[in-house]
Order: C-alpha cells, then sequence, then structure tokens
C-alpha cells in the first residue's frame, strides 16, 4: 500500500513540473498578442475602418486633383522618416492613434495606398477622402470621394477579405471591427459660411433645418454600414468650426477688425448639430439597430479646451496654424516654400482648418478613455 502511495505521489510531482515547465515554455516560445498586450481593455476589436473628410483621411486624395492633395511637404514633416503620405496634418492622425491603442497597427493606411496588401486590409483601412462631405453639393468644389464612394470602396475591401480568408472569417472581422465617422464640418463652410450665395442657402430658411438634412444622411449612411455586417459606431461631432484659423480670417475680413476672434454663431451651430447628432445615434440604437452599439465621440469639448487653456497643452499660438501665415493656408496653399513654425507641437492648428499632431494626441487619448471602453 505504501509503495502504490509513493507511486501517485511521483506521478502527481511530475505531472506538477511538467506543466510548469510547458507553460514556462510556451511563454517564452509564443509571443504575445499584439492585440492584447497593446490594448487590453479591447481585445475583441479585429479592424478599424474610417469614413468621412480629411479629419480621418490617410492619403485617399493622393491620386486626385493637386488642390485637393496635402501629399506634399511641408505635409508630414513629423511622421516617421518625414513623408508626406496624404494625412492633413504633421503627423499621424486620430485614427493612427486609435489603431495603435487597439494593438492593431501603428499607422492607418488609406485604401488605395498602392503599398497596400490584403494582408493589411485584415486589420483596417481608412476610405475618407479630405473635402468630403455629407451633401454631395460639398463635393462640387473639389470631385473627391463622397461617402457614397466610399461604401462602394468597403465592398470591394470586404472582398478581398472574404477571398484571403475566407467568408465566415472574413465576416467575423467586419462584425468586430470599429467603424469610425468623421464628417460634416466641410458641408456647413461650403454651403452656409463661406459664400454668400449657395444652393442649400436658398433651399433652407436656417442652419438648424440644413443641419437636420445632413443628420438624415448620415443616419441612412450607419444604416448601410450595418446592413453590410458592422455592429460597432464610433461618430464624431463637430468641432468648434467658429474658431478654426481659416474662420478667424474670413470673419475679421468680413467684419473689419484686427482681432482674431471665434465666430459665436458658428460654434452655437457646431454645438446644435451635436446635440442632434446624439440623439439620431440614440434613437438608432433602441429602435432601429437593436444590435449595434453607436456612440458619440465629443470633439468639441476637447479642442475648447486646448483653445481657452493653451498653456496646459504646452501651446504657446491657438489662431494661427503653423504653417506659412496660418490665416489661410491649407491644402495646395500649405507647400515647401512656405514658412513654418519650429515646433509644430507648440501650435494648436497646423494650417488654417486643420490640428497639429500635438493636439490631435490629446483628442485620440481623450477617446481611448471616453470613448473605447465602451465600444469593446
Amino acid at each position: 500500500m505504501m509503495l502504490v502511495w509513493r507511486c501517485i505521489q511521483n506521478t502527481i510531482a511530475h505531472t506538477v513540473v511538467f506543466t510548469l515547465l510547458f507553460c514556462l515554455a510556451t511563454l517564452i516560445i509564443l509571443p504575445p498578442s499584439p492585440t492584447c498586450s497593446a490594448f487590453s481593455s479591447s481585445p475583441s476589436v479585429s479592424a478599424l475602418f474610417a469614413f468621412g473628410d480629411s479629419t480621418v483621411d490617410s492619403g485617399m486624395n493622393n491620386g486626385l486633383m493637386p488642390f485637393v492633395r496635402c501629399d506634399h511637404p511641408p505635409y508630414g514633416k513629423d511622421l516617421p522618416g518625414h513623408v508626406p503620405t496624404g494625412r492633413y496634418s504633421n503627423g499621424k492622425i486620430a485614427t493612427d492613434f486609435m489603431a495603435s491603442n487597439l494593438g492593431l497597427k501603428d499607422l492607418l493606411p488609406a485604401y488605395l495606398d498602392p503599398k497596400l496588401t490584403d494582408h493589411d486590409l485584415l486589420t483596417g483601412v481608412s476610405f475618407a477622402s479630405g473635402l468630403c462631405g455629407l451633401d454631395d453639393l460639398t463635393l462640387e468644389l473639389g470631385r473627391v470621394y463622397s461617402m457614397g464612394d466610399q461604401l462602394e470602396y468597403f465592398d470591394e475591401a470586404v472582398g478581398r477579405i472574404k477571398a484571403s480568408v475566407g467568408e465566415k472569417n472574413g465576416s467575423d472581422i467586419v462584425e468586430n471591427a470599429l467603424f469610425v465617422i468623421s464628417v460634416g464640418t466641410n458641408d456647413l463652410m461650403v454651403n452656409v459660411y463661406e459664400f454668400p450665395l449657395t444652393e442649400r442657402k436658398t433651399q433652407f430658411t436656417s442652419t438648424d433645418q440644413y443641419s437636420d438634412f445632413l443628420l438624415q444622411i448620415l443616419g441612412s449612411f450607419i444604416q448601410a454600414l450595418y446592413s453590410k455586417g458592422a455592429r460597432r459606431f464610433m461618430v464624431a461631432g463637430l468641432p468648434p468650426i467658429g474658431c478654426l484659423p481659416l474662420q478667424l480670417t474670413f470673419s475679421g475680413i468680413i467684419n473689419l477688425r484686427p482681432q482674431r476672434l471665434c465666430v459665436t454663431q458658428q460654434n452655437i451651430d457646431s454645438q446644435t448639430y451635436n446635440s442632434k447628432l446624439q440623439a439620431l445615434l440614440s434613437s438608432l440604437q433602441t429602435t432601429l439597430l437593436p444590435t449595434s452599439r453607436l456612440v458619440y465621440f465629443d470633439i468639441y469639448n476637447p479642442m475648447m479646451d486646448m483653445f481657452n487653456n493653451p498653456d496646459k497643452y504646452g501651446f504657446v499660438q491657438i489662431h494661427e496654424g503653423c504653417c506659412g501665415t496660418g490665416m489661410f493656408e491649407l491644402g495646395p496653399l500649405c507647400t515647401e516654400l512656405s514658412r513654418t513654425c519650429p515646433d509644430a507641437s507648440k501650435y494648436l492648428f497646423w494650417d488654417a482648418v486643420h490640428l497639429t499632431e500635438a493636439a490631435i494626441f490629446v483628442i485620440a487619448d481623450y477617446a481611448q478613455k471616453t470613448v473605447l471602453q465602451h465600444l469593446s
């Protein structure tokens, strides 16, 4: 009996030692999961797909007419390699930081990037196009990729994904992906603020009515993505449009004042739009798309906090962009020949409309702390 008990003890001991050694060897040999190690709070996000305008455009416009592109210096001067990629900033944009925080990749490429591979598609791309809007009339200014065009490219991308990993795995990637939508600013700037006479001003008696029109289009776009398998959405609100350097310039010219002051009514319009957007997302969540998760991403308040408290973020200039005079240069007007500030991290804006990488990082960090946790 004693001999049998000793044999059992030896067997248990050997099993424990083997198990410990096996686990240790597994930890040493197998690489850690990139998703879990990089962003443990959202391990289930398979990919990130971005739609909208220049705020999330990684270079979709690079093959279009020069006046809608920014794939030239000094854009991208603070990216790795100091190479302009078509991003409307001096460095990374918000979706790059998000993709990195989610453990997907360091930079979110544009779908039309000639270097893009089918393997790259598996963790996401951006379909967004600078100067795009919800309103098709906005596109007449630049002939860029519409939201409808972006949907068609998404269909094409899903086809490539499923051809690469199979129907079931491809559907799972889409279902577990995060869909980021950032659009609407260009619609108000082009059709309401910048030009005295526009078709939309004739059609709608107020900016409030026009906002309702835009949100109806946005709601249809979200539902279209849902019908294609999307389930997790992060929808950005409008920034304080009245504080963009370009708007400060126009306001100063129109009102014949040298002071660069925010346009109060335009900021009120942004806030009104954002309130209605939140109501739209809540309605879609509870009525039409019950199996989805739709989260509003507040850009307005973080930007206003940076504008009102620049010292808190290390900014020394908030009224002008880093490129050129900072009052009107953007896109083709912000070039290698433009005077560029020596340290863009001290500026809130990179050009007359778009934020610097330093400001974008603040917004992306805010997203990680307040939004992404609700989408895991």
